[in-house]
């Protein structure tokens, strides 16, 4: 099966040298691309093996950007990822996944329907082409241009070593913002919380989710691009 392939630049918005020292060479997309130049976009993940308590902070905050006209952005993965993709398309909002397989794999099989729903009504994106040999390693690369495809990034529920660490860190190389759920924070066997917060990351609580709704761009993207002289 093809999909449309595209430079990041000609798919987003011109980069500066910061995105663009990391940005995969090309994307390939299926569904409706110009969700990314509509933002604002706010990406949820965590643990695959997420507590019910996570899953459901996960829905909460799906269900707040949709009411707030943010698009959801998540990789598809069980347990988080899949709960945000599933309230926002539950509460009428939209949502892209980031896969870290190519647009005709799928993983896990489970989500097949779910990435056929995205891929049909919403977007799906992958910088990996038909017939790449998937493995651990190509799940960091996901998460790091999902950081890219992200106005910001909340972590809800990860361990030490999670493949969602390597999206926080290019949040913070990227100079967006990372917001860390309370819950991460105040759990203290994990360390990787007060690692990000020295690094400028903030805490997402019911009393400072304003402050990452005032921090996403309004209007699109290319809206400077379009205003003639």
């Amino acid at each position: 099966m093809s999909f449309p392939r595209w430079t990041p630049e000609a798919l987003l918005w011109p980069f500066n040298a910061a995105e663009r020292s990391q940005a995969p060479k090309e994307l390939f997309v299926a569904g409706d691309h110009d969700l990314l130049r509509a933002a604002p976009t706010v990406s949820i993940v965590g643990s695959r093996e997420a507590t019910d308590r996570g899953l459901a902070r996960a829905r909460k905050l799906a269900k707040l950007l949709v009411d707030h006209k943010v698009i959801v952005v998540s990789g598809l993965a069980e347990g988080i990822d899949t709960a945000a993709h599933r309230a926002a398309i539950d509460h009428g909002g939209r949502t892209i996944a980031v896969l870290g397989t190519p647009l005709d794999q799928c993983f896990p099989a489970k989500n097949r329907g779910l990435q056929q729903e995205i891929m049909r009504d919403h977007l799906a994106v992958s910088q990996f082409p038909s017939g790449t040999k998937i493995g651990r390693h190509t799940f960091p690369m996901r998460n790091r241009t999902m950081a890219l495809l992200s106005d910001a990034t909340v972590i809800i529920e990860a361990k030490d070593g999670s493949g969602s660490l390597h999206q926080g860190w290019e949040a913070i190389r990227l100079h967006r913002p990372l917001f860390l759920a309370k819950s991460l924070v105040d759990d203290l066997s994990i360390e990787f919380p007060r690692e990000f917060l020295s690094y400028g990351a903030e805490v997402l609580s019911d009393a400072t989710i304003h402050s990452l709704l005032r921090q996403l761009p309004s209007g699109r993207r290319d809206a400077e691009v379009e205003i003639p002289f």
